[in-house]
């Protein structure tokens, strides 16, 4: 794991943070930035899930948002949509690995947020 504290030295003296961190950090918040990606991660972390049970946990968010998030989710790796040819079809969406990963990620945003709170609304 790298440390993001850790500064190159420039042969001019100055100091900056390494390009692959900049491009890794831009890479994460292109996949998760947005109202809604990261509360439909948090409901896929518990398992497979459906559509209208998505809709039922994220609230105000509309179908159609659900549906172009859910894509772009899918097209980052992050999501995959299963269909299953019955009648009715039933679509279930789940975690890839991937997707999976980030939880670390929640639970140390959840514990800034937490602590943040506390110390700006005293």
């Amino acid at each position: 794991m790298n440390d993001f504290k850790e500064i190159i030295q420039l042969a001019d003296g100055s100091d900056r943070c390494p390009q692959n961190y900049v491009l890794a950090l831009t890479d994460t918040l292109n996949v998760i930035s947005g109202k809604w990606k990261l509360p439909i991660i948090a409901s896929l972390l518990r398992g497979k899930i459906r559509f209208k049970d998505l809709l039922d946990n994220i609230e105000k968010i509309t179908p159609r948002m659900l549906s172009k998030e859910l894509k772009e989710l899918e097209v980052n790796s992050i999501v995959v949509r299963k269909v299953y040819n019955q009648t009715p079809v039933l679509i279930e969406y789940q975690l890839t690995e991937s997707g999976k990963s980030l939880v670390n990620l929640i639970d140390t945003m959840i514990d800034w947020g937490l602590t943040h709170r506390s110390n700006v609304w005293q």
